[in-house]
């Protein structure tokens, strides 16, 4: 019986192992490819969003200054962002003019009305862009392709996709 087991464990072991390099074989491209045609990592990437302003969403300018979208080149060449557009899911598109991303730099582009800087971009909005339960920031370059995009969605974490009356809450 001592034979028969051993000779089971050695054949799951080794059916372990194969699909276990299977696995990495496969995992690998994918992650290079990052869901990209093109098979490149963007040079330029949405690095981070605050959708939600912290505080009470007052359209105040510092409230709408406080919801910002973050790009970082991930290059070593400054990159020219000028046509390029970054648009919410509601096709609400702010579009980059003049401006150059320095290499390693990042820019936050608020939602607001302010002076724009190397740093700093302005939407010159009055009221907020980014939805803070659900939406999509996605980023183009001037010939209109996809570069990169940045989804969120707070729904996920309530309820369990099921509304109990009452409507939605609003966390404003």
């Amino acid at each position: 019986m001592s034979t028969a087991a051993s000779a089971t464990a050695r054949r799951l072991t080794a059916a372990a192992l194969t699909a276990g390099a299977i696995v990495g074989a496969v995992a690998l491209p994918a992650s290079a490819a990052d869901h990209r045609p093109d098979n490149r990592r963007p040079e330029v990437k949405i690095s981070d969003v605050q959708y939600d302003a912290p505080g009470r969403d007052d359209r105040s300018r510092r409230s709408l200054n406080e919801e910002w979208v973050e790009l970082t080149n991930t290059t070593r060449r400054s990159i020219n962002l000028d046509g390029w557009t970054l648009r919410n899911e509601d096709g609400r598109t702010y579009t980059f003019r003049h401006f150059r991303l320095d290499g390693r730099a990042t820019v936050r582009v608020h939602t607001g009305e302010g002076r724009d800087t190397r740093r700093d971009l302005f939407q010159d909005r009055n009221r907020e862009v980014w939805d803070n339960r659900s939406d999509t920031a996605t980023l183009r370059n001037d010939r209109g392709r996809f570069i990169d995009d940045e989804s969120w969605d707070r729904n996920r974490h309530h309820h369990g996709g099921g509304h109990h009356g009452g409507g939605h809450h609003h966390n404003h």
